[in-house]
């Protein structure tokens, strides 16, 4: 401090003036410290350095750089897609929206939920702590009423656009028109060969029903007790320091993982940082969910390959507390979890490289926990399977295996062994060379009821075997 002494000396400034500087250079160094010494300042540093290359991504949406000219220029013109997405919508909206839109199926005007979201979204700037029910109810009623439709409602909205591309990347593969397996007992009577509601003998014991709600699961499966906290964003020092781009789910080792959304296995095997890991693609190519720490010995359901197709719900793996080792099947993770993580592409050029886009997922699964899937355990093995199914008009039809249907194979080596050739790097990549087309297997199969006349009814909570509860 000898120089703001000669300053005060030299310059006659006031010994206040003296005392304010000495305080703002020993907030600095102490702010210095801060970001470069300690782990949560790290993450600090990351979280800036990310937004200062994604400020606004609605500039330069087509990806220009001011720097490239002619060909390249040209070339880059032609990559419109959206850069950088933060995903901050509460599970009450989006709960107030699913039950709107499932509400409105049948009527004359029928209301989109993610388009709710993106209107709100656009309102609020993506900040949901502005969100309140009567925003969302006002702009229902007048879209029921016909006073308006959406589109005429965003016209003038600049920003809509975005929020709808941003948002739909997240959701639009959640809700929708399915068919479920339901036990007879639960069945309208045009489902059941008597005709007689509730079932009688002779009927069979479940039959499947037409439905329009939530055919996305969390990704725990119904019975199986977890704990959970925000935790998107933190330090992680692991191999490097980083910021945590999942959601951990502390729960029991052996826990039944099922998959969020039907789509196709692009990862699979070993993973330094994610130990035993799994990597489901969408079949839109929008969304890839993974869920990393699986079981030692055993983390996967029998029969699971790059390639192989699932349904939401299905069983895929264990959850167990694998990982953090460049040694195969190490436990080296203090609190068995799940690590459930969920990135956008909107680009295939995003997937593998540095601009990975990972959205937060603590309020997805608390709005997810609404549908859990109930598993049974398959006797003789250390696997369980879903009790009732779905099918998903977006799944292929394809023969059972024994991963869902009959008894579970005994060995997990192949699984394993496929593992050598995944990827050593902190977010798996999908398999180029296998195309999305081509299923091994995977999907569920059970018995499926000749087509019965049109009937559907709306699921608002919990399995899709369960009957429906439209204003919970």
């Amino acid at each position: 401090m000898r120089f703001f002494r000669m300053l005060r000396e030299h310059l006659h400034i006031s010994t206040k003036t003296v005392i304010y500087g000495e305080m703002m250079v020993l907030s600095l160094l102490c702010l210095s410290i801060f970001l470069f010494k300690t782990d949560p300042g790290q993450a600090v540093m990351s979280q800036a350095s990310r937004l200062a290359g994604y400020m606004n991504p609605l500039e330069n949406i087509d990806g220009t750089d001011p720097d490239k000219t002619g060909t390249d220029k040209k070339e880059a013109k032609n990559k419109d897609y959206i850069k950088w997405v933060d995903f901050g919508v509460t599970s009450e909206a989006m709960n107030q929206a699913f039950r709107l839109d499932v509400d409105t199926c049948q009527a004359d005007v029928h209301l989109n939920w993610v388009d709710l979201l993106a209107y709100l979204g656009t309102r609020y700037g993506g900040d949901f702590s502005k969100y309140k029910p009567e925003h969302m109810t006002a702009v229902a009623e007048k879209l029921k009423n016909g006073e308006t439709t959406i589109e005429e409602l965003t016209k003038d909205m600049k920003y809509y656009s975005y929020y709808r591309q941003a948002y739909g990347a997240v959701l639009d593969g959640m809700v929708g028109q399915f068919e479920a397996e339901i036990p007879a007992g639960e069945a309208p009577a045009a489902y059941l060969p008597s005709g007689v509601a509730g079932g009688a003998p002779g009927d069979p014991a479940t039959v499947w029903v037409t439905k329009y709600g939530l055919k996305a699961f969390s990704p725990i499966a119904k019975g199986f007790p977890y704990s959970d906290f925000d935790d998107f964003g933190v330090a992680r020092s692991y191999g490097f320091k980083r910021q945590h781009l999942g959601h951990d789910m502390m729960g029991q080792v052996g826990t039944p993982v099922v998959a969020v959304e039907s789509g196709y296995v692009e990862a699979l095997g070993w993973n330094q940082y994610g130990g035993w890991r799994l990597g489901i693609r969408s079949f839109d190519h929008k969304r890839y969910y993974y869920y990393a720490h699986l079981r030692k010995n055993y983390p996967y359901q029998s029969g699971l390959e790059v390639g192989s197709v699932v349904q939401a719900g299905d069983v895929i793996g264990y959850l167990g507390r694998t990982g953090y080792s460049r040694t195969e099947n190490t436990n080296n993770i203090d609190d068995p979890h799940l690590h459930f993580g969920l990135e956008l592409i909107f680009d295939e050029s995003q997937k593998d490289s540095n601009n990975e886009i990972w959205v937060s997922c603590y309020e997805l699964v608390k709005f997810l926990n609404l549908n859990r899937c109930e598993a049974v355990k398959v006797e003789g093995t250390k696997e369980w399977k879903r009790l009732y199914g779905i099918k998903d008009p977006l799944v292929p039809v394809q023969p059972a295996t024994p991963s869902q249907a009959g008894p579970a194979a005994e060995s997990q080596a192949e699984p394993l062994a496929k593992s050598q050739a995944g990827p050593q790097t902190e977010s798996p990549g999908r398999t180029p060379d296998r195309p999305p087309g081509r299923i091994p297997g995977g999907i569920i199969g059970s018995f499926r009821q000749k087509a019965p006349p049109p009937f559907s009814y709306p699921l608002t909570r919990g399995c899709p075997s369960r009957p429906p509860q439209p204003h919970l």
